[in-house]
């Protein structure tokens, strides 16, 4: 068993679990890791990656399953139940939708540090933006979430679909953008995340299929469990955090980040 490549696992692991639910962009953060510690030299990296996200996912499952297992329970008599229900499907359709169609075309030419760092500057300059002009909130729980509100949070996921944007960062600043309240549009982007990240990760791996071994098995064992565990921990901190502070430390943390990023791979290249 190769030690250093299941330590490589656990890093990446972390990275996937502390990022995905943060508006840093996850993905973006992974591209950097594994060009860093050269794990894109193991040949499952592409699919470590995808399976990796099921286990911050699940996560969220976890964390909110009560909720969850409320609403489908409450949806034959719930209008509220089915509303959210509703919502999600509202969200979920753009992003999935142009994902599904250039999905390849993404991984072939964006999947790149340069591509990340410019996203990630950018995207933060967005977050400031927002977070000095947005609407008043009128939207306090995602109970209270109308479907025009979260059909605008689905077209500003579309945005995420450039590595370094950040699944979460589009979708909570769309939230805020449109008049939902900090939790709410956090709260509502841990949900939406569920359909999406599932049919992504689905999808990658159905096509990866045949290329997994049982050799293959501890690696992916180590990311996914450390993934889901660092994501747990993650998600409760930021439900704190956003009840109380703006995301204007994460918009600095980008800008910065990214600007360090450029000076890297603009003196590389």
């Amino acid at each position: 068993m190769d030690l250093m490549l299941l330590f490589k696992a656990a890093v990446m692991g972390l990275v996937e679990g502390a990022t995905e639910f943060l508006p840093v962009s996850s993905t973006g953060h992974l591209i950097l890791a594994g060009d860093w510690l050269g794990f894109d030299e193991y040949r499952g990296a592409g699919t470590f990656e995808v399976f990796i996200q099921l286990g911050a996912i699940l996560a969220v499952v976890w964390m909110y399953r009560a909720k969850i297992f409320g609403v489908f329970r409450a949806a034959p008599t719930s209008p509220q139940a089915r509303r959210l229900i509703l919502n999600i499907a509202i969200a979920f359709v753009p992003a999935a939708l142009l994902g599904f169609l250039v999905h390849d075309w993404i991984k072939e030419r964006l999947f790149d540090p340069v591509v990340v760092a410019w996203a990630l500057v950018v995207g933060g300059f967005v977050i400031l933006a927002i977070e000095r002009w947005h609407k008043p909130f009128h939207t306090e729980t995602v109970d209270d979430i109308r479907p025009r509100s979260a059909l605008w949070v689905g077209l500003a996921q579309i945005l995420s679909l450039i590595p370094g944007t950040s699944r979460s960062g589009s979708t909570i600043m769309g939230g805020l953008a449109v008049g939902l309240s900090r939790v709410a549009a956090t709260e509502f982007s841990f949900f939406l995340a569920i359909p999406i990240m599932f049919a992504a990760s689905f999808y990658d791996l159905f096509k990866a299929l045949d290329t997994l071994t049982a050799a293959d098995a501890p690696v992916f064992a180590v990311g996914f469990v450390v993934s889901f565990v660092s994501a747990l921990v993650v998600i409760r901190a930021l439900i704190r955090f956003v009840s109380t502070n703006t995301f204007v430390p994460f918009a600095w943390y980008r800008i910065i980040f990214g600007a360090i990023l450029l000076v890297i791979y603009w003196n590389a290249g």
